[in-house]
């Protein structure tokens, strides 16, 4: 299940702060700020969706992510790359390389990067 704007939102909260009371959540929102009821809200849904989980400390809970961004940010990518370039990486890597404004530098970084992962397999 994938998570609304609002909710990755508040998600990038969470995994800078790795744990936060729902008063450190609503801190951490620039002006103005969103209710803590609609910050209650997220975390539900958030909740029933396996992101995040929370423990209880006296009549406060301390909410914590479930999910690793790495983990998460990898399922888009395999999802964008199976819906748009035909599951296919290479097919991905030649229009990421082709359009983005990579640098010759950055390009040689991913190249030594695409390199290091070879002598691995």
């Amino acid at each position: 299940m994938k998570l609304s704007k609002s909710e990755e939102q508040l998600m990038n909260y969470l995994w800078k702060f790795n744990t936060s009371t729902m008063k450190n959540l609503v801190n951490a929102y620039p002006e103005p700020r969103p209710a803590i009821t609609t910050i209650a809200t997220l975390l539900k849904r958030m909740q029933d969706k396996k992101y995040v989980g929370y423990k209880q400390i006296g009549r406060s809970r301390e909410y914590f992510p479930v999910v690793k961004k790495e983990d998460y940010f990898s399922n888009h990518v395999n999802d964008l790359i199976k819906k748009f370039f035909n599951n296919s990486a290479s097919q991905f890597a030649s229009f990421f390389t082709k359009k983005t404004d990579l640098s010759k530098e950055e390009l040689e970084k991913l190249k030594i990067l695409i390199d290091n992962e070879i002598k691995k397999k």
